[in-house]
Order: C-alpha cells, then sequence, then structure tokens
C-alpha cells in the first residue's frame, strides 16, 4: 500500500534536517497502517508497537498512549491538506483556474496519502476532547478557504451557486472521499482524478454556464 512517506508531514529543521527520531517516524507509519486496517478501537500498543519492530514498553518512551499517536497523526494530516488548500487559494489566476489547482490538490493527496487521509478522517471522533477541538478548528479553517474562493467567485459572476457553505463542504467531501477507496488498482493516476475532479466541481459550481 503506496502513500505520502509518514516524514513529509512532519517540519523539518532548518537545512531539511528531520526533527524526530527514526524510532518515532517507525511509530507513526505503524500506528497509521494499523489505525486504517483495524480502526483505532481494535487496535492495541502491541500492534503498533510489533509492526515498528520495537517492544511495547518502547512506545511509551516517545507516546503516552496510541491516542496521543493518532492525535498526531490527525494534527498533521489536517495541517497538510490545509496547507495546500491556502497554497492553491492565494495562488495565481481567476476564481475558477484557483478553485480547479484546489481540488486537483486536494484530490490527488487524498489518493497518494490515503492511509493517512483515512486516519485522519474517519477515526475523528476517537480523538480525546482537546485533541479534537484542535483538529476540528484546523477542519473549520480548510472549509473557511474554500468558502471564501467560491464567494469571491460568486461575486465575479464566474461560480452560480445557491448556498456557498453547502458548497465549500461538497468540494472537500469529494476530495476525502478518495482516501475510502483509492487503492494500488485505480484506473486513474492521483494527478489525472484530481483533474476529473476539478473539471466535476467546476461544472458543479457553475463555472462556465
Amino acid at each position: 500500500m503506496t502513500s505520502t512517506p509518514i516524514a513529509e508531514l512532519w517540519p523539518t529543521l532548518p537545512g531539511g534536517a528531520d526533527t524526530r527520531p527514526e524510532a518515532v517516524y517507525r511509530l507513526l507509519r505503524a500506528a497509521v497502517e494499523s489505525f486504517a486496517e483495524r480502526g483505532f478501537h481494535a487496535t492495541t500498543t502491541r500492534d503498533i508497537a510489533t509492526g515498528a519492530g520495537m517492544s511495547p514498553a518502547a512506545l511509551y518512551i516517545h507516546y503516552p498512549s496510541k491516542a496521543a499517536l493518532l492525535a498526531e497523526i490527525s494534527r498533521a494530516g489536517h495541517a497538510a491538506a490545509l496547507s495546500l488548500v491556502r497554497a492553491a487559494a492565494a495562488g495565481e489566476g481567476d476564481p475558477v483556474a484557483r478553485m480547479r489547482r484546489l481540488v486537483e490538490d486536494f484530490t490527488a493527496w487524498h489518493a497518494r496519502a490515503r492511509t493517512v487521509g483515512r486516519v485522519v478522517n474517519y477515526e475523528l471522533h476517537a480523538l480525546p476532547e482537546d485533541d479534537y477541538a484542535a483538529v476540528a478548528a484546523l477542519r473549520l479553517d480548510i472549509e473557511r478557504e474554500v468558502t471564501a474562493l467560491i464567494e469571491e467567485g460568486r461575486a465575479d459572476g464566474l461560480f452560480e451557486v445557491a448556498e456557498v457553505r453547502t458548497a465549500a463542504r461538497a468540494v472537500t467531501s469529494l476530495g476525502i472521499d478518495v482516501s475510502r477507496w483509492y487503492t494500488d488498482r485505480s484506473s486513474e493516476p492521483p494527478e489525472e482524478l484530481g483533474r476529473r475532479y476539478g473539471d466535476l466541481v467546476l461544472r458543479m459550481l457553475g463555472a462556465g454556464r
């Protein structure tokens, strides 16, 4: 099961040096795979430690619980998605061009990083309350970026949308759902799928009518 390397979701030090030891990345990779395959509640700390080639005791050196791992994965995954959405929304071109780029990038990311995408979007309610609130804020920021771009396009007469917030949620839901069904056997590469979803979203928003 291929996906975006887990280390790409975390910040790096100046010069590109990883900020975390290899053992932490091994735990994060194992947690992502276990949560995606079994679900959060069915996964044990032993499952994660075994997947990382470590003892359960070694896991607790880095994380107090499997919930702490889920929280970090969820925050990092949502932050990565928000970053690409912001970059596309603030890019060059009119709202139509920027929306196409946003949808293409958002869709392709959820195809490439599908195991992370499944975990951060479909295990959301397993998060502890404070961590859920932090992740919910990131999700709201993503929705706000998409909403603002749709509103800009509607104001310019480029989009025909009756209810902007509903349209924004539909746009993000399309991309998020890719992580649920996309596999190595899917016929379209992530970038091609992104282009097709871009066409669908622009038609949904009434661009070019």
